[in-house]
């Protein structure tokens, strides 16, 4: 087609587009009470100017093309950057058991506190984060600077010489560090369908459970080969080498890493409208559509108005307080009685077989569609790990319960997290604010949960085991009430009601009627052209 062709079917759509949103805006939306259980509901999103002269059968290969492309664009730096977030953030226990702790002459109280704080500039960061993201809608350029921020700190806690200068370095560490993961998951869901999310999802967090993983070798490596050299303990150089690593890193990140859909150069027109097309044909209506259109105070309201985010919230939190665990794994293992290096190795086995159950059960919970089964699923195999390690003293058995612990609390958190996107998908705004919001949430539990392993009560850590198991069963009680309240919207979309109860059929929304639905949980218009929960 010639690009003056395609322009002036674009200026005509974007005509015929403002043209209906000026009479909707003029005569409002029509709402008619009906008896029937049968709703009038528009067809599915209308194909792009430059995709209207192929077939589905066209459109299908050219679509799957396009999320190989964008697979392989996205996946491989993504992991690799949250391996570094990882490692930099979680780095501490190792440098603990390599002899932090001594040479800075920490207590068990003070080494809690410096691993909880970071959380609060965790928290502190998510939300406004997003927000920002949301609306300059250019993730390469932030997540570069954001990046070589925290490396440059990370590096910097190398060269600690007492307690307060440990908590000043992982506090600003955790501030900045906030920026990723969560900025992370909306960059997804900007991305990817809500039935392609789970497993996207999972291939960016395996990236923490690679590094959870190797973070044991490195530092094992580290321990055994560094210790000493230039005057500087092994420890130090932990936090120097992987800071400085991750520094080198994000040189690279703005010339690999696309921006969003519509704000990206990487990809043709033609891709660019199917990638854009897709996603409002998914959800019913349109994602990132410019910063002058992001409201960011509106979607903010939403996502607090939205009870549907208070339960996600409170599920996430009790599976991240279950999976504080991680934050002291070495310490943990380190109970079964063998030497340092051979128990920072012994830490990595968990982490495989972490990183194979996230990625298959995501793939599974993506195939058949389903989010509930695979996140109560792995949570109670958790509670069974945290039963056995405090029932019993037994080498063996006490080390099979910790080698399914990551493996089944990360198995429900990676599905859980996908369950965010696909229950507030629209406006983008509240999308980015609920993820943010509940990724700060959760991660609060990280800093009462820190106070929990303590040298006192190794090595059953009876309390801690406690707290795990009666977090984890919370957490399946309230995707449980989520899963019913889902259906019951669902049905309720299949009649073509309100929530109030009124059934309807629509000729065309005033704003009022569009935002009234978005309050009470709905998607706006997506509502009306078919969009229904993910359970």
């Amino acid at each position: 087609m010639p690009a003056t062709n395609a322009a002036d079917i674009v200026k005509d759509d974007a005509q015929h587009i403002d043209d209906v949103d000026n009479a909707s805006a003029a005569g409002g939306g029509t709402l008619h009470q009906t008896n029937s259980n049968v709703s009038s509901r528009p067809g599915p999103a209308e194909k792009p100017p430059l995709l209207r002269h192929y077939s589905d059968e066209d459109l299908d290969r050219l679509e799957v093309r396009l999320k190989r492309k964008i697979d392989l664009r996205l996946l491989p730096m993504i992991i690799i950057v949250y391996i570094m977030n990882y490692l930099d953030r979680n780095n501490i226990p190792a440098a603990q058991v390599a002899g932090m702790g001594d040479e800075l002459g920490l207590t068990t109280t003070q080494y809690n506190t410096a691993v909880s704080v970071l959380f609060i500039g965790y928290i502190l960061m998510q939300i406004p984060s997003n927000l920002f993201l949301d609306k300059i809608g250019r993730p390469s350029l932030y997540f570069t600077a954001v990046m070589m921020v925290w490396g440059a700190i990370s590096g910097a806690t190398g060269a600690v010489q007492n307690f307060s200068g440990l908590l000043a370095c992982r506090f600003f560490l955790g501030f900045i560090e906030a920026a990723y993961f969560p900025g992370c998951l909306f960059y997804l869901s900007s991305w990817y369908t809500k039935k392609e999310l789970s497993l996207r999802t999972a291939i960016l967090y395996s990236g923490s459970l690679i590094s959870g993983a190797f973070s044991g070798l490195i530092a094992a490596g580290i321990t055994d080969g560094l210790d000493g050299k230039a005057g500087l303990s092994a420890w130090r150089w932990l936090f120097i080498l992987e800071g400085s690593i991750t520094v080198f890193i994000a040189f690279f990140i703005w010339i690999i890493i696309p921006d969003f859909p519509k704000t990206t150069n990487w990809l043709t027109e033609e891709e660019r409208q199917l990638a854009c097309w897709r996603l409002e044909r998914d959800v019913g209506e349109e994602d990132w559509s410019g910063s002058e259109a992001q409201k960011v105070l509106h979607g903010l309201r939403l996502a607090f108005t939205d009870v549907k985010m208070y339960i996600l919230m409170i599920m996430i939190t009790c599976i991240v307080a279950s999976g504080s665990i991680t934050n002291f794994f070495p310490i943990v293992v380190g109970t079964l009685g063998y030497p340092p290096i051979k128990t920072l190795l012994l830490t990595t086995p968990p982490y495989v077989l972490a990183t194979i159950v996230v990625l298959a059960n995501a793939w599974h919970a993506d195939k058949s569609g389903e989010r509930y089964w695979h996140i109560v699923i792995p949570l109670s195999v958790s509670v069974a790990a945290f039963v056995v390690a405090t029932a019993t003293l037994n080498t063996a058995a006490r080390y099979v319960a910790m080698m399914f612990m990551p493996a089944s609390v990360y198995g429900g958190y990676v599905c859980a997290l996908s369950w965010i996107s696909s229950t507030l998908p629209r406006p983008v705004a509240k999308r980015a604010a609920a993820l943010a919001a509940i990724n700060a949430a959760s991660n609060a539990s990280s800093i009462w949960t820190a106070y929990m392993y303590t040298k006192s009560s190794a090595p059953r850590y009876a309390i801690a085991m406690g707290v795990n198991c009666a977090t984890s069963l919370l957490a399946v009680l309230f995707a449980t009430v989520l899963r019913g309240m889902l259906v019951r919207l669902n049905k309720q979309l299949d009649r073509g009601e309100q929530v109030g109860g009124a059934t309807w059929l629509i000729e065309g929304e005033g704003e009022g009627q569009v935002e009234q639905r978005e309050e009470q949980g709905l998607p706006g218009t997506a509502a009306a052209k078919g969009f229904r929960f993910l359970i």
